[in-house]
């Protein structure tokens, strides 16, 4: 095949619909026929990148291997596709501003009159095409973040009816997502939002190849004909999705609905033999049928947003599947947790996760939950934070370093065990800043992280700043805490565990982001797996 063909899925009447899933079952079905796939995320707004956004703004930052802070949207990629992501994945209109912006200051433009039309929109095209001809894929799906209508992706759908002309018919398509409501007084599903949202679409001058509607109700074949007609694609071209127990059913579900057949027609592909999905259909297996269940807390300070810790309760149902075991995870504000609560809140769970976070808001409940968790042999995995919480409390508490602390919160503290990367100190501007992308890890023989990876040498990704403090390794490791993994090229410790309890681990890196459908995390695994041995306290 010679040239990339392009995908582009836009949404319509609300969001949240699922475009970033739909997406990504698409390109699982058609990686599944022996296509090679990238996805790309367009998001609307103008930060720069995800970094600096607080979680209750706009969910999780997820990290690609190559440093890029970037959409939640991407995990999800990554999730069902095993494939990594890079910083060309994720653009955003703060992105493609500031880049038409620093070649007008250097003069590129010769003088001319810098617009919307055809500077900011030539950007976008040029992100979108370059993401297909510089890794040579087949198939490149680009997801528009937002809905249409939105002032601020005007221009995303703009570059999109430019590129659909430039490209031709055959080299790309247009998948709009929308929403069939279903209205319980009078019993019917109605299509008229749909038509609206068509109705916007062609206002811009893109007419939709494939509709995708997502309904409570199975839609009857007249319904079907209806959109058809009225927005103007093929009856084979509207394609349901309907509500299923999880995400990872929506490949199957829309290789029942013949989605991808329908894309590759279009795209004058090779359609070949269906995609058998074996190993998938085996962790679905697993996943309906559990013969153990757990019981988890996840101790964090952005619990009331689930979108927050994404890749974390994902992981956990990756986890879970591959153990036969139902994981129950509750999150627990670690804001509440004191004292006098600690006992009461977390003396039913096998196993506590200490999320990651940043400043000290919740702080003291998350040391008081990894010492709940040291002093009673509940299995702990400690993320980022949480396993810098862990370091702490184990200083206070057994070292006898009264008022140990990160300097993150406590500039004074007398015993610094977590302190700032020595090259970040001076650096003011929080974007940007921090240890970012997979970095290297020698793993310790004899620990649960060897025992867990199964191998000495490991890569895993970071979002941080600071650091255990290796000046007090010595008198961490004489009373019980050791590093398990350290990075191989600067010392860093980046994991510590204590021996003498049943399943205590602390990892400065994000496991979360490297877990996927296929391939599990590792110490998620394990750590799950500790879990069900263990009888709550």
């Amino acid at each position: 095949m010679n040239a990339t063909k392009y995908i582009f899925v836009t949404g319509g009447v609300t969001s949240s619909l699922g475009k970033g899933i739909i997406s990504a079952s698409l390109a699982k079905l058609l990686q599944s026929r022996g296509y090679t796939v990238t996805i790309q995320k367009l998001d609307p707004y103008i930060n720069v990148d995800p970094g600096t956004l607080n979680p209750y703004e706009h969910g999780e930052c997820y990290v690609t291997v190559d440093g890029a802070e970037t959409d939640l949207d991407l995990g999800h990629y990554e999730r069902f596709l095993g494939v990594h992501t890079t910083q060309a994945n994720n653009v955003t209109t703060g992105r493609i501003y500031q880049s038409v912006i620093n070649k007008e200051r250097r003069g590129d433009y010769l003088g001319k009159t810098v617009q919307v039309i055809p500077h900011i929109t030539d950007e976008i095209k040029r992100r979108i095409k370059l993401l297909g001809t510089a890794h040579k894929f087949d198939v490149v799906i680009t997801e528009i973040g937002g809905t249409v209508g939105d002032i601020e992706s005007l221009p995303y759908v703009e570059a999109v009816r430019q590129l659909r002309w430039e490209l031709g018919p055959a080299n790309s398509l247009v998948i709009h997502l929308t929403l069939v409501p279903y209205l319980a007084a009078s019993g019917e599903l109605k299509t008229k939002p749909t038509q609206h949202s068509v109705k916007a679409l062609l206002e811009n001058g893109v007419q939709p190849d494939i509709l995708v509607l997502r309904t409570e109700k199975t839609l009857t074949e007249d319904l079907r004909k209806k959109v058809a007609l009225f927005c103007n694609v093929d009856n084979h071209s509207v394609i349901e999705s309907i509500d299923v127990p999880t995400i990872y059913e929506v490949p199957l579900s829309m290789q029942r609905e013949k989605l991808d057949v329908t894309v590759l027609r279009k795209l004058q592909l090779e359609i070949g033999e269906a995609p058998k999905l074996n190993e998938w259909k085996e962790f679905l297996k697993k996943l309906h049928n559990p013969k153990h269940e757990v019981k988890i807390a996840l101790v964090g300070k952005y619990v009331e947003l689930p979108d927050a810790y994404k890749s974390i309760v994902e992981s956990f149902v990756h986890a879970g599947a591959k153990n036969e075991c139902k994981v129950y995870l509750d999150t627990i504000h670690s804001e509440t947790i004191n004292e006098q609560t600690v006992a009461e809140k977390l003396k039913d769970y096998q196993g506590i996760l200490v999320a990651p976070g940043f400043g000290e808001r919740g702080i003291e409940g998350k040391i008081l939950a990894a010492r709940y968790a040291r002093e009673n042999k509940i299995p702990y995995l400690g993320i980022c934070l949480g396993m810098q919480v862990a370091v702490i409390e184990f200083a206070r508490n057994v070292l006898g370093f009264t008022n140990a602390h990160s300097t993150e919160m406590s500039h004074a503290s007398p015993y610094p065990v977590i302190d700032l990367m020595e090259q970040q100190k001076g650096v003011t501007e929080k974007g940007g800043t921090m240890r970012l992308g997979a970095y290297p890890c020698a793993l310790k023989e004899k620990t649960n992280a060897f025992a867990a990876y199964g191998k000495p040498n490991i890569s895993e990704r970071h979002r941080h700043r600071y650091e255990f403090n290796n000046d007090y390794l010595c008198d961490f490791e004489k009373a019980g805490m050791i590093a398990a993994g350290t990075n191989p090229e600067t010392s860093l410790v980046e994991i510590v565990e204590i021996p003498s309890h049943p399943w205590f681990v602390g990892v400065q890196f994000h496991p979360e982001y490297s877990s996927t459908v296929i391939n599990p995390h590792p110490l998620f695994v394990a750590f799950v797996k500790a879990a069900m041995k263990q009888k709550p306290v």
